[in-house]
């Protein structure tokens, strides 16, 4: 079985792609840049990185892959332990391994996995169909070398006697300096209004990333806002949030502050759902989960629709 294919699919829609005892291929968004000595303007991409730290099961690549071969969650996680160890021992005997089109993996002299991305697949969905694009350099100091060559093709005559006939080289001269520079004129104005459109589109490109990141996000959450402090005369009785003894939870977010996981929870609550604190991560993050199931099935039937009705980043934590 390839699952080489199943990790590109989902690079294109998630951030974090974990292959369960192998390791983490990470992107991160990109804006667009300019190369300045090629005069290359490239679009907004995601770049793609690997972390062998990063190998927990979070059940993302394994229902997704269970789901397209129509097998049962434990089944494919069997297969996916035997294709890791398989990977696991071509990288021992030196081999380099291709991983679909995200990039290549070998180690180095002291064991260590190191890893080249794949440079001309862009991962970002947003700037589908987008290329590099080459902008022509203004040629003015070529332009004034031509006007000073001409200058000393056509000098100027200076003498005492007078003609009857008209001359018309001086007046040449002078003609064909004016052609010259108003074309200098034409050609440095076209250089600046493509500059100030490519401009434009790059300005435009990085507003909307901002906007788009301008939302709650679903795996590192910044601090809540600090609002002035009000004195009540009331007694607060803290609970602990129940903690559902479930074998699978349908993950909704995890958050670096607590009081973030609460408000969570009692948002998906006026939804409907019955959510619910599951606790930290190995990383101190409060996760908080919409339901909990017993049956994995039943679990990842309710996980299909809650990324289409709900949240496309909800995530399946099985608990052994």
């Amino acid at each position: 079985m390839q699952i080489e294919g199943y990790i590109d699919e989902l690079l294109y829609r998630y951030n974090c792609v974990v292959v369960p005892d192998f390791g983490a291929f990470l992107t991160q968004r990109k804006p667009a840049r300019i190369n300045r000595i090629s005069h290359t303007l490239y679009p907004p991409s995601k770049t793609v990185s690997f972390n062998e730290q990063l190998s927990s099961n979070d059940g993302l690549l394994v229902s997704y892959v269970a789901q397209a071969e129509k097998l049962s969650y434990e089944e494919m996680l069997e297969r996916m332990k035997d294709i890791t160890a398989d990977w696991k021992s071509k990288l021992k005997a030196g081999e380099r391994l291709t991983i679909g089109s995200v990039g290549k993996l070998w180690t180095n002299t002291s064991g260590k996995i190191q890893f080249q991305p794949n440079e001309k697949v862009n991962f970002l969905t947003s700037s589908f169909g987008l290329s590099s694009i080459v902008h022509t350099p203004a040629t003015r100091e070529v332009l004034k070398e031509e006007v000073v060559a001409l200058e000393e093709k056509v000098p100027f005559i200076i003498t005492q006697e007078k003609r009857e006939t008209f001359n018309f080289r001086p007046y040449l001269k002078y003609a064909a300096v004016i052609l010259l520079a108003f074309s200098t004129g034409v050609t440095g104005f076209r250089a600046f209004e493509n500059t100030l459109s490519n401009s434009t589109l790059v300005r435009n490109n990085a507003q909307e990333q901002v906007n788009k990141q301008i939302q709650e996000a679903t795996f590192f959450d910044t601090k809540p806002v600090e609002l002035a402090p009000v004195k009540l005369n009331v007694s607060l009785v803290e609970k602990e949030a129940e903690v559902s003894s479930a074998a699978h939870h349908i993950i909704a977010g995890a958050f670096r502050v607590r009081a973030n996981a609460d408000k969570k929870v009692r948002q998906l609550k006026r939804k409907g759902y019955d959510a619910y604190y599951v606790g930290t991560n190995a990383y101190g993050l409060h996760q908080v989960a919409f339901s909990g199931f017993d049956n994995v099935d039943e679990a990842l039937e309710f996980l299909t629709r809650v990324r289409r009705t709900e949240s496309r980043d909800a995530w399946l934590l099985s608990k052994r």
